[in-house]
């Protein structure tokens, strides 16, 4: 009998154990390889350390849940519990977001990150929580740069007219606009039988989201603008992250941390060999000798959403200018 209830103890306990324990999904659209999947799997790994196994994460890469846009509304229905997005799809939520991808505004990715750290981050998780949504943190989508099918871009004059797809992000739309090009957006799972079919002539993207999804092979002029720096948003369902106890919200926090600074030091690493990379493979890199020119027709852009956000626009300025 004594046996018996042990044995009736053990199996109960382990039961509870199992009970609580929890399988959530990570969702991003990026292909294997990419910085934000191989983040994603390291996110993976530390929250499964951290809470003991009591919450594992299943990713799901390569928009297989569905495109930016998709993933984030599935979070902010509680349906998934956690996507590594874009920040032209976040944007739509909370439109204060795009004030990141002025023009310009950033020399390079390590400055950003020190804005985007500070208050301005608890400014959008404010944002993102009226939405159903946590912001985690600010992964790292890089600086931004033109490929074109068949030419260089030198100067905005060669932009003039030139069918260009975006993100959904009002704020690329409007600088490419000011540079004379005609923009359209179009989820990144659809971007490369766009190039190839000539739906589109050009596309803009950092360099490794070009390399791992071969848009150099496609489009193999890849000109240095550096016209936009931008961010992919780590956002969690606030009703899931909400049924959290301190304990678990604390391990999810710090697979965030670790994982955003591991995806952003991966970022910078693959940025450096992706030139040299797209070299080898036939791209032909073209630096840009007179960036004023470009900064020269984007001043508009910084006009328009001064005029929407004054106090933002002012701040970030000035912060980027530190």
């Amino acid at each position: 009998m004594k046996k018996l209830l042990a044995t009736t103890l053990l199996v109960s306990v382990a039961l509870s154990g199992a009970a609580s324990a929890e399988t959530i999904i990570l969702a991003h659209a990026q292909p294997p390889g990419n910085p934000r999947a191989l983040a994603a799997n390291f996110f993976a790994e530390h929250l499964d350390q951290c809470t003991e196994g009591r919450i594992t994460v299943n990713v799901a890469d390569s928009a297989t849940m569905g495109d930016d846009v998709e993933a984030l509304t599935s979070v902010a229905a509680g349906v998934i519990q956690i996507t590594a997005n874009s920040q032209g799809a976040t944007a739509q939520i909370v439109p204060e977001l795009n004030v990141i991808g002025l023009p310009f505004l950033f020399a390079d990715a390590p400055s950003a990150w020190k804005v985007m750290d500070g208050e301005y981050k608890d400014e959008i998780d404010e944002k993102a929580q009226a939405a159903g949504l946590k912001l985690l943190g600010f992964w790292d989508n890089g600086i931004r740069h033109v490929t074109h099918l068949s030419k260089a871009i030198e100067s905005p004059a060669d932009l003039q007219g030139v069918k260009i797809r975006t993100p959904p992000d009002d704020m690329t739309i409007a600088i490419f606009k000011a540079l004379g090009a005609n923009p359209a957006p179009l989820t990144f799972a659809e971007l490369p039988t766009a190039l190839q079919s000539g739906v589109f002539e050009a596309q803009e993207n950092p360099l490794t989201n070009i390399y791992s999804s071969k848009l150099h092979e496609i489009t193999k002029h890849v000109s240095l603008t550096g016209h936009q720096y931008q961010v992919a948003p780590l956002l969690a369902s606030l009703a899931w992250w909400s049924q959290l106890d301190e304990a678990d919200q604390a391990c999810v926090q710090s697979a965030a941390d670790e994982s955003t600074a591991y995806q952003r030091d991966t970022a910078e690493k693959l940025n450096t060999e992706m030139r040299q990379k797209m070299e080898d493979e036939g791209a032909i890199i073209t630096e840009i000798a007179d960036r004023e020119a470009f900064i020269d027709a984007t001043k508009g852009v910084y006009d328009e959403y001064a005029k929407r956000y004054p106090d933002l626009v002012a701040r970030m300025v000035s912060e980027a200018g530190k």
